[in-house]
């Protein structure tokens, strides 16, 4: 796991960072769920391809949305994640 200021990545755009974490094989996990959303409808009707996109709500405590990430890495494979965009939430509280 890699932060976007890890990666040096802080003052790029929501597609850059998309753009670099699937030509680095990552999943992207944001709070920005409507750039995302955005951006993953954007891809499928352009017909490209992304590593997948996580979004999650700030109300979460770090605990919940690491529970969340845990369920999500045992429930679905990082090849079956490629171009899904999936909200955490699902995997926290079954929401």
């Amino acid at each position: 796991m890699i932060t976007a200021a890890d990666a040096n990545k802080l003052s790029c755009t929501d597609e850059e960072q998309l753009i670099w974490a699937t030509e680095d094989n990552r999943v992207i996990y944001s709070f920005n769920v409507g750039d995302f959303c955005r951006l993953h409808i954007l891809y499928m009707v352009e017909g490209r391809n992304h590593g997948g996109i996580i979004l999650s709500k700030q109300r979460y405590s770090v605990g919940d949305q690491l529970r969340g990430i845990l369920g999500l890495i045992d429930a679905v494979s990082a090849e079956d994640m490629r171009n899904q965009q999936v909200f955490l939430g699902t995997y926290i509280r079954g929401e």
